[in-house]
């Protein structure tokens, strides 16, 4: 028998056939355990009902982290679909800010490629015999 099925099954226990909810030969102890078995069975079917709507949220955080590789999983979080969603725009505009301020830096130190071009050897602070004998050796090349 499904759920459904005993969850009609004991609607028709509960209600009798006068309409007014009181069977003919039900007491009122039979009344009060038919009503705390429902709302036992109630409180099942919701504490399992919370606990598919916790899986399917954490699949969908899941799915969502796998289709965007470039957003820290910290920043994506929730207990509802619609939480997910809004964490997930934050942290794309987030991780966008700090992109393009790395970009800034980065163009801001950028170095020219190649080295500089030679320069001649600097000849101030030597003494006058060195100067002689670096004349003389450069006239002699």
């Amino acid at each position: 028998m499904t759920e459904q099925a005993q969850d009609e099954a004991r609607d028709a226990e509960v209600q009798s056939s006068d309409g007014t909810g009181h069977g003919a030969t039900d007491d009122p102890q039979t009344r009060t355990t038919q009503l705390e078995e429902r709302v036992a069975f109630k409180d099942s079917e919701l504490a399992a009902l919370k606990e598919s709507l916790n899986e399917a949220v954490a699949k969908y955080r899941a799915a969502v982290l796998s289709s965007a590789p470039g957003v820290p999983e910290e920043l994506i979080h929730g207990q509802t679909l619609e939480e997910i969603d809004a964490s997930l725009e934050k942290a794309r505009s987030i991780t966008s800010n700090i992109r393009s301020q790395l970009q800034a830096e980065a163009q801001a130190i950028q170095v020219p490629a190649g080295a500089p071009g030679r320069q001649p050897a600097s000849l101030e602070g030597l003494s006058g015999e060195a100067l002689i004998a670096h004349a003389l050796k450069t006239e002699r090349r």
